[in-house]
């Protein structure tokens, strides 16, 4: 049994450690691509460097409403964020957040005039744990309720 806050401390310290989402917004019908978040402090809000020729960005257009979803390495945690998704003009943030893997996709580096640092202010987060293991799939098996099984491996968080 998990309480929300573990479940949320799990999502963190997984997202640090293979910062990959698939981030889209609401109105793009279930789109989205691979994005790299550059976090602070290991917790949002979630910082991702774009090019104002992307679909993202052009898509904000439409509205700034995001959703973001994330898969662990080895899949021990599924979670999904959603928020709004916001251009950020900070030229301090952009200092803090550079880094050799994110100057690779800028020709003009921090001057880049295509360069756009994107912010998600997740409202919302959602997160499954995968605690099927070995031995909670043996007990299922011998006939253990997969609802008490599997109780407090779930949790929907408003941050």
């Amino acid at each position: 049994m998990h309480t929300p806050q573990e479940l949320e401390d799990s999502f963190w310290q997984h997202l640090g450690k293979h910062p990959v989402l698939m981030l889209g917004l609401e109105h793009e019908d279930g789109r989205s691509r691979p994005m790299t978040a550059q976090l602070e402090q290991g917790r949002g809000p979630l910082w991702f460097f774009s090019s104002k020729d992307s679909s993202l960005y052009q898509g904000l257009l439409g509205g700034n409403r995001a959703v973001a979803a994330f898969v662990a390495r080895g899949h021990e945690l599924f979670a999904t964020l959603s928020g709004s998704l916001v251009v950020d003009e900070d030229r301090q943030v952009i200092e803090r957040l550079w880094s050799p893997f994110v100057a690779a996709w800028y020709e003009g580096g921090k001057e880049d005039p295509k360069l756009v640092l994107l912010r998600l202010d997740a409202t919302d987060l959602q997160v499954w744990l995968n605690d099927v293991s070995v031995v909670s799939g043996i007990k299922l098996l011998l006939g253990a309720d997969p609802k008490k099984e599997l109780a407090g491996s779930e949790a929907r968080i408003r941050l």
